[in-house]
C-alpha cells in the first residue's frame, strides 16, 4: 500500500475521509497530521484543546504529527512552515497526503500547488461528493461529533456546543451547507468505527471571538478578499 498522512483536523471530513481510506486498503496512513496555535495549545481553526486530540489519536491508533503555528501567521510563512514540514514527512518515506476536502476548488489546487514543490502527491477521498448524503453515511456508519466553532455571521450561539444527528441537520438554516464545507461549523469526532473507545470529554463555556480581518499578501491564492473573511465565531470549550 501506498504511504499516505492524512492533515487531521480533529473533526468530521477527515474521520470519514479516514475511514473510507481504510476500507479501500490503497494507502496506508501512518501519521495525522495537525496544525496547532502556539498561543494557546488548541487545534487551528477548532479551538479543541491538544489534550483532546492526543485522546482522539491514541483511540485511532495512528501517531500524531504536530506542526506549531501562531495564531496569525502570515499565508508566506505558513507555506515555508508547511514545506519544512512536508519534506520531512517525505524523508520519512510518506508519497501521499490525505485531505478531507469537499469541494472548494480554490482551496484544492492550492494544496496541489504547494505538494508539487515538495513532490507529494494529494489525495481527495471525499472531493465533489454531495454533502447532505455525505452526512447521512456519516451518522449511519455510526461516527459521532459536535460542533466546537460556529461561524456567527451564519448561524446562531444555539448551534454550538450540539452534537450532530438528524435534528442538528433539519435544523440547520437555508444555505448552509450540511457539512459546513464553506466554513460554517466545525466539529470534534469522538466516537465511530476508526475509534478503539469513545473519547470521553465535557462541556464548558462557549465563548465569542472577533479576529481581525488578514491582510492581503502577494502569495495568496484565494479570490475571496480579506475585507469580506468572516472574523466572528462562538467556541465550545471542551476538557
Amino acid at each position: 500500500m501506498k504511504k499516505a498522512f492524512l492533515n487531521w483536523s480533529s473533526g468530521k471530513d477527515a474521520a470519514y475521509a479516514l475511514y473510507l481510506l481504510q476500507q479501500q486498503k490503497e494507502f496506508n496512513v501512518e501519521k495525522l497530521v495537525t496544525t496547532i496555535n502556539s498561543e494557546n495549545d488548541r487545534v487551528s481553526m477548532h479551538g479543541l484543546r491538544k489534550e483532546l486530540l492526543l485522546k482522539q489519536a491514541d483511540s485511532i491508533g495512528i501517531s500524531l504529527h504536530l506542526i506549531s503555528l501562531a495564531g496569525n501567521v502570515p499565508l508566506s510563512d505558513y507555506n515555508k512552515i508547511m514545506e519544512k514540514e512536508t519534506l520531512q514527512l517525505k524523508e520519512e518515506g510518506f508519497t501521499h497526503s490525505i485531505f478531507g476536502d469537499i469541494f472548494l476548488e480554490d482551496l484544492k489546487q492550492y494544496r496541489l500547488q504547494q505538494l508539487q514543490k515538495v513532490e507529494i502527491e494529494g489525495v481527495f477521498p471525499l472531493w465533489q461528493k454531495d454533502t447532505a448524503q455525505l452526512m447521512q453515511e456519516f451518522l449511519s456508519a455510526g461516527f459521532k461529533a459536535i460542533t466546537v466553532s460556529i461561524n456567527a455571521a451564519v448561524l446562531d450561539k444555539s448551534f454550538c456546543g450540539r452534537i450532530i444527528d438528524e435534528d442538528f441537520l433539519n435544523d440547520l438554516p437555508e444555505g448552509v451547507d450540511p457539512a459546513g464545507e464553506n466554513g460554517e461549523f466545525h466539529t470534534f469526532v469522538f466516537d465511530g468505527p476508526i475509534f478503539s473507545d469513545s473519547v470521553t470529554f465535557q462541556k464548558g463555556e462557549i465563548v465569542e471571538r472577533s479576529f481581525a480581518p488578514v491582510k492581503k499578501q502577494d502569495d495568496n491564492c484565494f479570490k475571496k478578499e480579506p475585507e469580506a473573511w468572516d472574523t466572528r465565531f462562538y467556541y465550545c470549550d471542551l476538557f
